[in-house]
């Protein structure tokens, strides 16, 4: 009898967190990002609940023996440090460093939280980072980097 074939799966895991920002770039006039960011550029910042942290595995094989790509208690944990522990509760330019020099949009959210996951999550696992602003407002990363010109 032949050995059962490799299967695949993705798995997905949702956070939730609440933080603060002003969308303000330092490249900018003031008149410049308030054209640009409008309400989203006011001085004391504005909040969200940031929902639908996702990552998805990517078409990583199901573990024969204990039939999962990725135990959830360690994805679990891992979202916790690269995730909740840096964003969570916090004024994303005033208390998350990465965003001292970078815009604190929500593609730069995304950004953050794909640079972090792949620090902790075993290579190649990683397949997309999902981050919902509001309802309306959805970012999708995927890792890429960079477009050729």
């Amino acid at each position: 009898m032949a050995p059962p074939a490799a299967r695949l799966a993705r798995v997905s895991r949702t956070v939730t967190f609440s933080a603060c920002h002003r969308l303000h770039s330092k490249s900018l006039s003031d008149e410049e990002n308030l054209k640009l960011f409008g309400k989203c550029n006011n001085p004391n910042g504005h909040g969200h609940n940031y929902k639908g942290k996702r990552l998805t595995a990517l078409l990583t094989q199901i573990d024969p023996v204990s039939g999962m790509v990725i135990n959830l208690t360690d994805l679990k944990e891992y979202m916790q440090e690269a995730i909740m522990e840096p964003l969570d509760h916090k004024n994303l330019d005033k208390d998350v460093p990465y965003f001292a020099e970078v815009v604190s949009t929500t593609e730069n959210v995304a950004v953050f939280i794909w640079e972090n996951l792949q620090r902790l999550l075993p290579v190649g696992i990683l397949y997309k980072v999902t981050v919902h602003e509001t309802e309306q407002n959805i970012v999708v990363y995927k890792g890429e980097e960079t477009i050729s010109e």
